[in-house]
């Protein structure tokens, strides 16, 4: 084939391929070839970095709240929460996980990007409950204090989320703070989250396999000091405690009243980092080019036609009656028909 031939093929097919019926079909498979081959950009977006540290002492496990209409226990709440903020964390953005009993907090898995670890980051949340415990105390202060030198210590500096009823067992003999040393309030940022509800309720008793064993009586626990009836067995939210414990760390405080409090809580935009993080923008090119074949394959619209009524007018005049009969009469054929005896008598 000659070059002439070779080049009036091709701007044969090109004219083809732009006209005005078949261009939105070759611009949408062009787009849809981008996005196959697009690779990803790096752009300055906000995002966050926490370790969320949940307290899995008895206390937690007191049904007097609810998630999706249901009673469900403290700690049920705070793992929905999480999952809430789990979903809502923008990429770019790193989320771990750490437990708390007794005084420390122990660090299970450490922050991750939360698009590339979504699974790993969900199916390790939904293993915490509170049979990981070693052991019954709960002293909030110090666990608030552990998990702020945790997260100075991490590379990645992430900010603190706290979450827990604020139950001290056993029971403070003041008001003060825990021991601040090598904490500066404020140097790490985040929230104690508040979980529970306001009335005093009974504890739950399990054994060390998570099997309900009745709840806790009064002679079971230390009772606080002072000359007035101590219930310490008895569990609620413990808000002034918390916000005091808050306002002495430099941390936030707000209660959970439902899973979506934690993640309206945690998108604080003065706590998000901005930085440059990588971002999928194959969606815009196949966008457009779903928009471009569903523009071109539309159905075609069907224009209603107006039918213009007629005008009545005067009714024609009746034909006369010799002309009636005229019509009504059959057609005589050639022959005579009439009867022989007057065929006779013509």
């Amino acid at each position: 084939m000659s070059p002439v031939n070779s080049l009036g093929n091709a701007a044969g097919l090109l004219r083809a391929a732009l006209d005005r019926k078949t261009w939105p079909v070759t611009t949408a498979v062009l787009l849809l070839a981008t996005a196959l081959v697009m690779p990803r950009a790096l752009m300055p977006r906000d995002s966050y970095r926490y370790m969320v540290s949940f307290d899995i002492t008895q206390s937690m496990d007191v049904e007097d709240v609810q998630a999706n209409g249901k009673v469900v226990s403290r700690l049920t709440l705070a793992r929905d929460a999480a999952r809430e903020m789990l979903r809502a964390m923008p990429c770019g953005s790193a989320l771990g996980w750490s437990i708390f009993a007794d005084y420390r907090v122990l660090p299970l898995l450490l922050p991750v990007e939360v698009c590339g670890h979504y699974e790993e980051l969900l199916a390790s949340l939904e293993q915490i409950d509170g049979r990981m415990r070693w052991a019954n105390a709960s002293n909030i202060g110090k666990g608030a204090t552990w998990a702020l030198r945790t997260a100075k210590q991490m590379e990645t500096h992430p900010n603190v989320v706290f979450l827990t009823d604020g139950h001290e067992s056993p029971p403070l003999r003041d008001a003060e703070l825990p021991p601040l040393a090598g904490i500066v309030p404020g140097e790490t940022g985040g929230w104690l989250i508040g979980v529970g509800g306001t009335l005093a309720v009974p504890i739950p008793k399990t054994d060390r396999d998570g099997r309900p064993a009745g709840y806790w009586g009064p002679d079971e626990v230390v009772q606080g000091p002072g000359p007035g009836p101590s219930q310490e067995h008895l569990s609620q939210r413990h808000d002034d405690h918390l916000q005091a414990l808050a306002a002495g760390m430099g941390l936030a405080y707000a209660r959970l009243t439902d899973p979506d409090a934690l993640k309206r809580a945690v998108l604080d935009g003065r706590l998000a980092r901005r930085q440059r993080v990588e971002t999928d923008l194959r969606p815009l090119p196949a966008g457009m080019a779903l928009l471009l074949l569903a523009w071109r394959f539309r159905p075609n619209r069907v224009t209603n036609v107006t039918v213009p009524a007629r005008t009545p007018g005067p009714r024609p005049a009746s034909a006369p009656a010799s002309r009636r009969r005229l019509r009504g009469t059959p057609v005589r054929s050639g022959r005579d028909d009439r009867s022989p005896s007057a065929a006779r008598h013509r």
